[in-house]
């Protein structure tokens, strides 16, 4: 139903300004990384309704944003290039996209408005297809002139410290870098901020000329990092981006980025798997972590506390050491809103987990679920990672739990907010719907294996080479695994047992980054074992992608064939699960 008033208020503003346009509406949360072209605002998630829209002028009016913590840094991006949404619309807790409209404006006096409408209101927007926004105000009929953003208290308490940054005490990039902080917090709700013992930096990742003008104006601002500092794959491979053909152009902006970082004192770790390192946080430790798939392992599988941070947020909280106190830093918000239960099928394979974790993702509407039913069926730290991705991929959600398996959740009782939290069972039919999906192409013939999405951990490398060990790679199919540094040289007893089979490693960048001329030249048929992979691949690389486990993969390399079949222990589980 159309809005009966000429003119409403939104619930909340959380950027104040002025914009119109014709209003894409969608009740699926986006992703901007790996769904968005940031050259061209098309919308290139081809798992998405709006598959195909240019967000350029346009209302966007989504639920919220989720996947990738990038999506703040390709919004600023767009914005400018002159090709963001001309306003934003959402009705859930978001912070991935409201953050990069906020650093743009603290840095670039660039901005869009940012409002939450109730339920009732968003839903309605489905039938609108013009919109006006200006303030708190907005409305489907007529163009809204510019109101005043009117001064607001501010009920957050600041430390002497963080009192000091806002005043330059500290230097430019603390003020800097306290601001954003503290208007995160405050549209956050949350009362105060408080210390961090480490960050993980998803900034570094090069989409485009505004995230280098970002990290290269804090470096002239003098900025240090006062925590221990990982960064997250960059957007290439600093050891063979010559010998892989990319672009000069492209790999010296790439790696200026990556040298502000390290000019700001982070650690070249360059993964989008810190937890597999040395020095991976422990449980109940504070941390401030950017990369969707890392921010849920962290909170999740390690028990360590931190929000799925946006992009530009994270070094602002690594150069100042203070976090927002809000969300999963606290006890209370680390616990489960429903409840999930699920038998493994007897003959599943690894694949399993990823297909669990996308349909958790889908399910969660930005809640955190506990999964019953696993305790016994021998979860190990790989399937974790691989469960993590694919719900980091489909969710907002920072985190799960598994009872008998993540470590804070040693019952039901001990995670669950409520008796009363809603229960749901996993559905045969529903994850062979996942798999058809993530399988975006029947084609049969495989032109690339694509292994390490998330980065490929030790125990990945050495159970690929016994898979392989004494045969032989179709020559007319690549193989190509994503790692970081450290893994790699840990991995070397397994190295030239896997190079000799044929697989081409690349270290510092991740699948999410990989674009031509490293995928094939022409459109040809992928496959990997990531369903995180599986879900951007299609629209970051423009070939088909299938999905399968690691030995299907291999199966696939060995003979250039994957047979277009539901996997039969999926089949024989739709009326088991």
């Amino acid at each position: 139903m159309l809005p009966d008033d000429v003119i409403k208020r939104a619930q909340r503003v959380l950027i104040h300004g002025k914009g119109d346009g014709n209003v894409l509406f969608s009740h699926e949360g986006l992703s901007l990384w790996g769904g968005v072209d940031p050259h061209t605002s098309e919308v290139i998630d081809r798992h998405h309704p709006l598959s195909g829209q240019r967000l350029a002028g346009n209302v966007l009016a989504i639920p919220c944003g989720r996947g990738s913590c990038t999506g703040s840094g390709v919004l600023m991006e767009l914005m400018l290039k002159g090709l963001a949404p001309s306003a934003i619309i959402i009705n859930q807790p978001e912070d991935i996209l409201t953050l990069g409209v906020l650093v743009a404006e603290e840095m670039f006096a660039c901005s869009i408005p940012v409002i939450a409408l109730s339920s009732a209101d968003f839903n309605a927007l489905e039938q609108v297809t013009w919109l006006s926004v200006s303030g708190d105000q907005w409305s489907a009929s007529e163009t809204l002139p510019e109101v005043d953003n009117p001064a607001r208290p501010s009920s957050l308490r600041l430390s002497e410290f963080d009192l000091a940054c806002l005043q330059g005490e500290h230097g430019k990039a603390h003020q800097a870098a306290m601001r954003i902080i503290t208007r995160m917090a405050e549209l956050q709700g949350a009362p105060c901020l408080l210390d961090i013992s480490q960050a993980h930096i998803d900034g570094c990742i090069y989409t485009g000329e505004a995230g280098l003008r970002f990290a290269q104006t804090l470096v002239e601002w003098g900025a240090k990092v006062s925590v221990p500092t990982s960064l997250n794959s960059i957007s290439v491979d600093r050891q063979r981006w010559q010998q892989q053909a990319v672009p000069t152009e492209f790999a010296k902006a790439a790696n200026d980025l990556a040298d502000a970082y390290l000019n700001m004192g982070c650690s070249a770790t360059y993964t989008c798997a810190p937890y597999l390192l040395e020095g991976a946080p422990q449980q109940g430790a504070q941390i401030a972590w950017a990369e969707s798939n890392a921010v849920v392992f962290a909170n999740s599988v390690l028990g360590a506390r931190s929000l799925k941070y946006p992009d530009y947020l994270d070094i602002c909280m690594a150069i100042t050491g203070r976090a927002p106190y809000i969300g999963c830093h606290l006890e209370s918000e680390r616990k489960a809103r429903y409840v999930v239960k699920v038998e493994k099928p007897a003959q599943a394979d690894e694949a399993f987990y990823p297909l669990l974790g996308y349909w958790l993702g889908k399910h969660s509407h930005g809640r955190i679920p506990a999964v019953v039913g696993l305790a016994t069926a021998g979860v190990t730290l790989d399937d974790l990672k691989a469960l993590g991705a694919a719900f980091a991929t489909t969710s907002s959600a920072p985190m799960f739990h598994i009872v008998g398996v993540t470590p804070e959740a040693v019952t039901l009782d001990a995670v669950i907010a409520s008796q009363e939290a809603p229960v749901m069972a996993v559905d045969g039919t529903e994850l062979a719907k996942i798999w058809r999906s993530l399988n975006s192409t029947d084609a049969e013939r495989i032109a690339m294996v694509c292994l390490g999405n998330p980065h490929f951990s030790l125990s990945e490398i050495e159970r690929l080479a016994g898979l392989v060990l004494g045969k032989e790679k179709a020559p007319e199919t690549r193989l190509v695994i994503t790692c970081s540094r450290v893994i790699y040289e840990h991995a070397q007893a397994h190295v030239s047992t896997l190079t000799e089979f044929g697989v081409e490693w690349i270290t510092d960048t991740c699948w999410c980054m990989i674009d031509k001329p490293i995928l094939p030249t022409e459109e040809h048929t992928m496959m990997t074992n990531s369903a995180k992979y599986a879900h951007y691949g299609p629209g970051i690389s423009g070939c088909g992608v299938r999905f399968g486990s690691l030995e299907e993969c291999v199966q696939a390399a060995l003979t250039s064939q994957q047979v277009f079949a539901l996997p039969q222990w999926l089949v024989a589980s739709h009326d088991s699960l």
